[in-house]
């Protein structure tokens, strides 16, 4: 499917629209770190009752142009605002996953009334602590090593039955990576992931019928306050378990506000 191109803050960016029924409020997809919007092709084929949108991240898939500038995770929620925009879409239903999640929040936040229900994937809420900083500054040694790099990638993101049953999830995070330049994977990393502060007053504030979702051997806790849905896997949810992943997402679909 050919992209429509969104101008953003951030500069262009790739959005794929799957049209559905007028009547019926749309879904909005965002994936995580290192994919693209390829990460909800397995859950889309469940969901043709309505108009389903799924969307390249800055920096990456075909919106690698767009997120050049210096932003932070504030203003991923005004990016997701500025899509509903661009899209002319009053009101959405949104699900994303990891980083998608947490600019789902920060825009649940921003513009309560323009979600209809949320469904936070493997969304990580805390402020990264020492470990974790020195743990990405050895990974950038070695991203040049793009192949071995992935590898590390997916041992570190998929749960290690997943990834025995399904070798070729290996193989989607190397695809994905290989879009991303050296460069945007440093800076992927650093304002998603480094420098993310504590949105634990953000779920706290949310006034938006919320749902959250979690691989058992995530390395993301269980958000508190939220209603959660726990399955096999690591931090990859929607490629690791799509079945399942497609039932949470008909929960949220139901959801009242």
């Amino acid at each position: 499917m050919s992209p429509v191109y969104l101008s953003t803050s951030f500069g262009r960016l790739a959005a794929y629209i799957h049209p559905g029924n007028p009547g019926c409020t749309p879904l909005l997809l965002l994936h995580g770190v290192y994919f693209d919007h390829r990460l909800w092709d397995g859950q889309l084929p469940a969901f043709t009752d309505r108009t389903v949108v799924t969307v390249d991240m800055p920096l990456h898939g075909l919106s690698k142009e767009a997120g050049q500038n210096a932003w932070n995770l504030a203003d991923c929620g005004r990016l997701v605002i500025e899509i509903l925009d661009g899209l002319q879409f009053k009101l959405v239903i949104g699900v994303g996953h990891s980083w998608g999640s947490m600019s789902l929040l920060r825009a649940g936040n921003l513009a309560p009334g323009r979600f209809a229900a949320l469904g936070l994937c493997n969304m990580p809420f805390l402020p990264a602590g020492t470990r974790t900083v020195w743990q990405f500054r050895l990974q950038h040694l070695i991203v040049g090593f793009r192949s071995f790099y992935g590898g590390q990638v997916a041992k570190a993101m998929f749960g290690k039955d997943a990834l025995r049953r399904q070798p070729e999830l290996a193989e989607k995070v190397r695809r994905s990576l290989a879009v991303l330049s050296d460069a945007a994977l440093r800076t992927i990393d650093r304002r998603v992931i480094v420098e993310a502060d504590d949105a634990r007053p953000l779920l706290e504030s949310l006034r938006v019928p919320t749902l959250a979702l979690k691989g058992a051997e995530d390395y993301v806790p269980a958000p508190p306050g939220l209603p959660l849905t726990l399955v096999p896997g690591g931090h990859v949810s929607p490629l690791e378990e799509p079945e399942r992943v497609v039932k949470f997402m008909r929960e949220v679909v139901q959801l009242k506000p």
